[in-house]
């Protein structure tokens, strides 16, 4: 939890509740499919639909993802939960309930760490719980009728609840970033939040710095960071305007509208006993047993923040640097396969924080689209390193391998990149220099060290950029004494 930074006096509390649709090919408690985008209600059987007479049926492999998720954060993973029936009534819900657990859940507190500018952060989990999602009603308006599509229904989910332990939208949309990227990395979940497959709601209050904590309104279903942070600044502006003018806060959920950038109350927010929790009488305790537990610990992958510090000791690597490369496994792998071939990891790290990072944004491509390999990065700081060129000939390098690719020696002799290391040919520049700048060498052996710059531009202009800038000082200083 961040210290907190009051907006007009006002202290904001922000818990969060993140549905993520697990990556199961069958939904939690049937055997229908839940591949995205079919034909509406063609993925949704008996089972789904509540036809009488139809048992619900536990699915394995969401028990596992569950399994997963409680060893990456740390968790408690409770040996025996319950699944309970949550009653609402909408059109999209076939059986008039949810079921989902209350009482007692599969993964039991642990926390998301992370860095939001610079500093580390720690946001605490109250619990991991598993659940069927709804239908989708689908509303035409040119035709003015709605419909109902139940092949989302039955989906499985893990609700991933916080604390109220977030202080700004900053440190939010850090939150589930960070979050996004273990669900994904340990393969949980594809986290295709345009899909629905990674929904975040946003519990937000405002109160008086040592107040109780105030009254919350819940935005429901952001998916998109950018909208996540848009909504929640929203949020709190309008409920800190609402008490300033002397008006109480409703407890409601809200939606966003990103066409408006602002928020608006769907219904008053429901409490626990509204939802009258009970049981499922067809579904017996889920039963983990440890060994089941250390089967899927041991095959799990090596988890982000522990190869972070596996770059910071094995690779000398900052921990901001660490914690950057381990964003996504795409770009730790590269990171690494370039670094174990050119034994630079620190010009690699800058690097792909740098100049490939810059080219991906600005091209809007995933790191299996680069046109530059691992091997060809590896090469082109090798002859940074070796001082074969320099970093502003290795841009130039790097723009060809960009567009054109090719071997980076190749490239280095066709543009003519090589760096100047003969001693002789470069004293020869460096003495013409000097006795062509008296001035700049009397007032440097006067004492003024920014006269060498003077003489250090003359010197790379004379060698067309070829001299080796770390080459040329040692000569410079030696030769001024």
């Amino acid at each position: 939890m961040s210290a907190a930074k009051l907006v007009h006096g006002y202290e904001v509390v922000i818990g969060f509740e993140t549905h993520t649709q697990l990556s199961t090919e069958s939904k939690i408690f049937s055997r229908a499919s839940t591949a995205f985008g079919a034909e509406p209600n063609t993925q949704a059987c008996a089972v789904d639909l509540a036809l009488p007479g139809t048992l619900p049926v536990m699915n394995r492999a969401a028990v596992e993802c569950a399994i997963k998720l409680g060893l990456a954060l740390g968790s408690h993973i409770a040996p025996r939960s319950v699944f309970a029936r949550k009653n609402y009534f909408y059109p999209d819900l076939p059986k008039g309930y949810q079921i989902s657990q209350f009482e007692i859940p599969v993964v039991q507190g642990g926390a998301v760490s992370f860095f939001l500018d610079g500093e580390p952060q720690t946001v605490r989990l109250v619990r991991a719980h598993l659940e069927e999602d709804a239908g989708k009603s689908l509303h035409e308006d040119f035709i003015g009728q709605s419909g109902i599509d139940l092949n989302r229904a039955g989906t499985p989910l893990l609700e991933i609840v916080t604390e109220p332990d977030m202080r700004s939208s900053e440190e939010a949309v850090a939150y589930a970033k960070e979050l996004h990227k273990i669900v994904t990395w340990i393969g949980m979940c594809d986290g295709n939040m345009q899909e629905g497959s990674f929904r975040c709601d946003a519990n937000v209050s405002v109160r008086k710095p040592g107040a109780a904590l105030g009254t919350r309104r819940e935005i429901k279903n952001l998916n998109s960071f950018k909208f996540m942070q848009q909504a929640i600044d929203y949020e709190v502006r309008w409920q800190i305007e609402q008490l300033e003018d002397g008006h109480a806060i409703q407890q409601a959920t809200v939606l966003f509208n990103p066409d408006t950038g602002e928020t608006r109350a769907m219904r008053t927010k429901e409490d626990a006993a509204d939802y009258r929790y009970f049981p499922d009488p067809d579904l017996p305790p889920l039963v983990i047993a440890p060994e089941w537990v250390e089967r899927v610990r041991s095959e799990m992958t090596e988890l982000p923040r522990a190869m972070a510090e596996r770059f910071v000791r094995d690779y000398g690597l900052p921990e901001y640097d660490a914690a950057t490369l381990t964003q996504s496994k795409a770009m730790a792998a590269y990171f690494e396969e370039t670094a174990k071939a050119c034994g630079s990891p620190k010009l690699v790290s800058n690097w792909i924080m740098g100049e490939v990072s810059r080219r991906m944004n600005a091209g809007e491509l995933a790191l299996d689209q680069l046109p530059v390999s691992s091997a060809q990065l590896a090469n082109l700081i090798s002859r940074i390193a070796d001082g074969t060129i320099s970093n502003s000939a290795a841009k130039q390098v790097f723009d060809a391998l960009w567009t054109e690719g090719g071997s980076v020696d190749a490239i280095i002799e066709a543009k003519g990149l090589k760096q100047m290391n003969d001693s002789g040919e470069l004293e020869k520049i460096i003495d013409e220099v000097l006795a062509a700048n008296p001035k700049n060498v009397e007032e440097y052996k006067a004492g003024n060290a920014k006269a060498l710059n003077g003489l250090v531009g003359p010197i790379m202009k004379a060698s067309k950029g070829k001299a080796n800038p770390a080459q040329v000082n040692a000569l410079l200083l030696k030769k001024l004494g």
